[in-house]
């Protein structure tokens, strides 16, 4: 439960990053690997604040990286398994993520067959592992299907290599969104299914993301069960998981400050935060950020539309309702914002990013970083 004194946040907009319920997110992962023996790794691309790493390397092996800069972050600032994997690599990154990486994962054959003698010169013990397409998914949005029509990620079993087999330390497949274990019971199904008679032998099998372990509704004890009678149906074969929401997954708001309240038809208050700019999933995925102490539309006395302080015409959040009127300077707490937001942030419009913060255990607001100007000029030329 949210215990943060919000009169001490000095400024807004403000990402505020709960420890304790972080830990807690973590503490369910850390049961997982003790009673599956999986391993797992945070996703950068859904949760790296790098300033709560020390807490989630207490719990969690490391990291995985999507190019080159996140694996420099997670070995700079983490310093535990750095995983890498792109869609392609370029040959300028290349021979600096062989050095930093302690397991790099090629999405295709032609990839493994262009960089695999040069990465194993650079780093003769770094894993070796390809990305698979099982074409099995159940992901609710097309925009996040990794196992969607004409999908580039990851290889098909008819574009399979068998002849980089023997090199192979592992498999790796994504094909999951937000879903519960019955969806990964699906997806392993398929890949076996099509990959079965590659996986004996090999190090590994990573089972990728979108695992939303830490939601209250998650059937853990299946997951561990899963994972358990894979191992025994391949020789005890090390298993990871990477999610990167789950981590983040609901440990901490996004506090925005009204700035105007204008009436068009109705009441529309103008925030100092923006949808488009730092909550993009809300349009992307799309769905509805909680705000705290809100109804519908029409549920509560006084309904309002917020829109973000952007030129953007949609850069809208939604329409809330709220018991008693807002007023110029009162604080909206968007629940739920620390995956997936300031992972994606733009300066757009010039647009201020909102500061990083971090409520810690013992009850204080620790401000970690705010950003001003120069993060929109140095993105510019």
């Amino acid at each position: 439960m949210s215990t943060i004194d919000f009169s001490l946040l000095p400024h807004t907009p403000c990402y505020i990053c709960e420890e304790a319920l972080l830990e807690k997110n973590l503490q369910v992962m850390e049961r997982v690997q003790r009673e599956s023996g999986a391993k797992i790794i945070l996703a950068l691309k859904g949760f790296a604040m790098w300033s709560t790493f020390p807490l989630v390397a207490k719990y969690l092996h490391g990291c995985t990286a999507s190019g080159l800069h996140e694996a420099k972050l997670a070995r700079e600032k983490m310093n535990k398994e750095v995983h890498t994997y792109s869609p392609a690599f370029k040959d300028e990154d290349i021979d600096e993520i062989a050095r930093i990486s302690d397991d790099i994962v090629f999405n295709s054959p032609a990839q493994f067959h262009r960089y695999y003698d040069r990465v194993k010169s650079i780093n003769p013990n770094i894993s070796v592992s390809l990305r698979v397409n099982p074409e099995y998914s159940s992901s609710p949005v097309d925009l996040y299907n990794p196992c969607g029509v004409y999908s580039r990620l990851g290889t098909t079993l008819a574009n399979f290599d068998e002849s980089i087999v023997g090199k192979l330390d592992g498999l790796n497949f994504h094909a999951l969104c937000e879903q519960n274990v019955d969806a990964l019971e699906g997806v392993l199904e398929a890949f076996e299914a099509k990959f079965g008679p590659f996986i004996d032998g090999l190090k590994y099998v990573n089972f990728g993301g979108g695992h939303h372990i830490t939601r209250v509704d998650y059937d853990v004890e299946r997951l561990i069960d899963v994972i358990r009678a894979f191992k025994a149906r391949h020789n005890d074969i090390t298993v990871y998981l990477e999610p990167g929401e789950a981590v983040g997954w609901q440990t901490g708001p996004l506090v925005a400050s009204v700035l105007d309240i204008v009436r068009n038809g109705m009441d529309i208050a103008i925030l100092d935060t923006s949808a488009e700019a730092h909550m993009p999933d809300t349009l992307a995925m799309p769905y509805r950020a909680m705000v705290r102490g809100s109804g519908e539309a029409g549920e509560k006395a006084h309904t309002y539309r917020f829109g973000g302080n952007t030129c953007l015409a949609g850069d809208i959040m939604g329409d809330y309702s709220f018991d008693e009127p807002l007023k110029v300077g009162d604080k909206i707490i968007f629940e739920d914002q620390i995956h997936y937001t300031f992972v994606k942030n733009t300066t757009f419009n010039g647009i201020k990013l909102p500061s990083l913060a971090i409520w810690t255990k013992e009850g204080e607001l620790k401000m970690v970083h705010a950003f001003g100007y120069e993060d929109y000029r140095n993105r510019l030329s």
